[in-house]
């Protein structure tokens, strides 16, 4: 057996042995009918892709085939709230100056995230313009200098925005890598049309109100708001889904509430970390509630797979009883 062919099957674990068992060899040929002749390990896209393709079978053997088109609903919402948040920051970042609140400002704005937020707002335009993978590198982009912006702006002394800002920009980022290849474009046009109404309210807010910046927007009062509209949208949808037969809205809701969560951290850390006249949020307190929040919605989901694949494995059971003939009568 050939290096890569073994390499090959190894990764066929990610599958359900039945599966394996049944078209294990056909999966495997595949792969190597499209490899070059010379290669001696997959490559990183054969990889993802039979990572995901067994991630799939597992969720449908499990009777969770909904958690994957659930997935891609909530990266879609969460591709909207990410650049509304970036198009909100970006205005306020412009509109504010330094003079009335004393703080340091990085050049004509008022602190680096203007670099931060630019990226994402690029990444709406990346996602009207051009094809999925380019979009999905532009996110990529913006995740990096969202979280690079911490240790820089620490390196070079500059000022940042606050840990519970980045922290679920960077939850939102992630979950929206995952938005579906193929939508129109009227619905690409979404999130770069919300992130522009957003940056109108913030320059209607912020104009001529410079010490607001802190106390307002980076001072977190429009965060654990925009969790809540985000919360209310997913319930919503997952209402409307459901009365379709259609669970994927659930699957969205559940798969959102850790951004959710994120999105309310200032309110959970305003007795430690005040707003106004602080410098950066306290970490410890800002990463040990942001571990929590994303346990607490791990172990939801968590449940929920366990919840349903249990009652998924008692209705096949059933199903089979009921095909089986009768002893006795042989009915």
């Amino acid at each position: 057996m050939r290096d890569l062919e073994r390499r090959y099957r190894q990764l066929l674990r990610a599958y359900p042995a039945g599966y394996r068992q049944a078209r294990g060899g056909e999966i495997v040929g595949t792969y190597l009918d499209l490899a070059d002749p010379d290669r001696h390990w997959p490559s990183m896209f054969d990889v993802a892709d039979v990572l995901a393709g067994g991630v799939r079978e597992r969720l449908r053997a499990a009777g969770a085939a909904d958690l994957i088109p659930g997935i891609r609903l909530a990266a879609v919402l969460s591709l909207i709230t990410a650049t509304a948040l970036a198009g909100f920051w970006g205005a306020a970042e412009v509109v504010t100056t330094s003079a009335s609140w004393g703080a340091p400002a990085f050049g004509p704005f008022a602190t680096t995230g203007v670099v931060v937020w630019g990226c994402w707002l690029l990444a709406a335009v990346v996602h009207v313009i051009a094809p999925a993978r380019w979009a999905r590198v532009a996110i990529g982009l913006a995740l990096f200098l969202t979280a690079a912006v911490v240790p820089v702006a620490a390196l070079f002394e500059l000022p940042r925005p606050y840990l519970f800002v980045l922290a679920p920009q960077v939850t939102l980022g992630l979950l929206a890598l995952a938005f579906p290849s193929h939508a129109a474009r009227r619905h690409r046009l979404t999130p770069l049309a919300v992130a522009a109404a957003a940056a109108l309210i913030a320059v209607g807010v912020l104009s001529g109100e410079s010490a607001w910046f802190y106390r307002f927007s980076y001072g977190a009062a429009f965060l654990p708001e925009t969790g809540a509209a985000l919360l209310l949208t997913a319930m919503l949808a997952a209402i409307v889904l459901s009365l379709r037969g259609d669970a994927r809205g659930l699957w969205a809701l559940l798969v959102l509430l850790t951004p959710i969560g994120l999105l309310g951290l200032y309110p959970l850390t305003e007795n430690i970390v005040p707003v106004v006249g602080a410098g950066y949020a306290d970490f410890r307190v800002i990463t040990g509630t942001t571990a929590a929040i994303f346990l607490l919605g791990a172990t939801t989901l968590a449940a929920a797979l366990a919840i349903r694949a249990r009652s998924s494995a008692t209705a096949n059971t059933l199903a089979v009883r009921l095909h089986e003939r009768c002893p006795n009568c042989g009915k």
